[in-house]
């Protein structure tokens, strides 16, 4: 898995996390540590850029809720503690769209895990990077 980050202004500016290969249970932890480093330095929007992933599991689903707990504020789930940080999910959906986390061009596959576990409803879904930024 490789991060790739960069910054695009829309009426905000936006952190763009490009991920590429496989998110899984070896390396979302990295994904998480770089978003907390983001947030720190200031970042406030992100954006999920899943053009080049290839698969995730459920520790990268864990890795994007992560990131939406981040930027509103609220504690991280205890990501040892297994399957109450992936059921901890649920609040993000119930809470409804987030308005400083959106997720662009996943794969069918991708989309299709995400729409399983209800991600849709949590997360604007954009086909292609351009409409997702000026969506901020």
């Amino acid at each position: 898995m490789e991060i790739v980050v960069s910054k695009q202004t829309s009426r905000v500016e936006v952190t763009i996390v490009g991920l590429s290969g496989e998110v899984d249970g070896q390396n979302f932890q990295q994904v998480i540590d770089k978003a907390r480093e983001l947030y720190a330095a200031g970042a406030r929007d992100f954006l999920v850029d899943m053009s080049s992933l290839t698969y995730i599991s459920s520790a990268g689903l864990v890795a994007i809720h992560s990131i939406a707990l981040l930027v509103r504020g609220e504690p991280l789930p205890d990501t040892e503690s297994g399957w109450s940080a992936y059921r901890s999910m649920g609040k993000t959906r119930e809470i409804g769209k987030q308005q400083h986390i959106k997720l662009s061009n996943p794969n069918e596959q991708i989309r299709g895990v995400l729409e399983m576990v209800g991600f849709d409803s949590a997360f604007e879904i954009f086909s292609n990077l351009d409409d997702a930024v000026r969506a901020f």
